[in-house]
């Protein structure tokens, strides 16, 4: 069985007004969800050593999610305001805390080497390792979020397999971008375009995926679940149309309830 290391961001997502936190943060969404898919799964991080670190720890364990290489650092654990528009997530202030120094030991290199598929995203601090993981041969994935026009895009992307973009809907500038993304190296690149579905390019077709029609009650984590969806699907050497239906399909369950997991 294909294992998945998930590497970087995690955070504490506080929606003040309703007076919860829940654990959320790219990486560690991507390993949970990929887990809930059946995947074994891992996350290599920094927490705090206050109470936020220890309910990360603690919500992961409870989700089977291996956190041997996640180290609590002192200091103070990630944490993103969260306001809910209706059903719609908005985010307020990021406090970074040790996320800020996030670095990997040859420990934790040699741990997520042992792993098939490696993913991390725009705020994991992870991408300078990239290139390291595609010549170790490793499955790379990266979430670049709705940073499209970032220099970090065209960094990182020779180095990355399965490259992930949020965008609006499918038009003549995401299929250009998709194709150009394409040509700088990602074997397949996708757009999720929240209600308006998906869209994958290999090189050669595009892949349209509608969104599943579901009631919806909070918005946080569907992209993250997509990815993880998408990524069971590649572990079990699915053809691309029924990965975007993967993804698509963990989206779905994830947005009726509250946070992200």
């Amino acid at each position: 069985m294909m294992k998945l290391v998930s590497v970087g961001d995690n955070c504490m997502d506080v929606y003040r007004s309703l007076g919860i936190s829940y654990p959320g943060g790219n990486a560690v969404n991507v390993a949970v969800y990929a887990r809930q898919c059946g995947a074994t799964t891992s996350y290599v991080g920094f927490v705090g050593s206050d109470d936020y670190g220890e309910q990360m720890q603690l919500a992961l364990k409870e989700k089977e999610v291996d956190i041997s290489h996640l180290h609590r650092i002192n200091g103070n654990t990630a944490v993103t305001q969260v306001e809910l528009k209706g059903s719609e997530r908005v985010f307020g202030e990021y406090h970074e805390g040790v996320m800020n120094h996030f670095t990997l030991d040859e420990d934790d290199l040699r741990y997520i080497e042992q792993n098939d598929v490696v993913h991390s995203g725009f705020w994991g601090r992870a991408e300078k390792y990239f290139p390291r993981w595609k010549d170790r041969q490793l499955i790379t994935s990266f979430d670049f979020a709705d940073k499209l026009e970032d220099p970090v895009v065209r960094t990182v992307i020779p180095s990355v397999q399965y490259a992930f973009f949020s965008y609006r809907k499918d038009d003549a500038f995401i299929r250009s971008y998709l194709r150009e993304m394409h040509q700088l190296g990602a074997k397949v690149v996708v757009a999720t375009l929240g209600e308006n579905g998906s869209l994958a390019y290999d090189g050669k077709s595009f892949y349209r995926q509608n969104a599943k029609p579901v009631e919806v009650i909070d918005t946080m984590g569907a992209g993250d679940a997509y990815i993880a969806g998408f990524l069971v699907g590649i572990m079990h050497q699915k053809p691309i149309e029924k990965c975007v239906e993967l993804g698509s399909q963990k989206a779905a369950e994830t947005i009726t309830y509250f946070g992200a997991w």
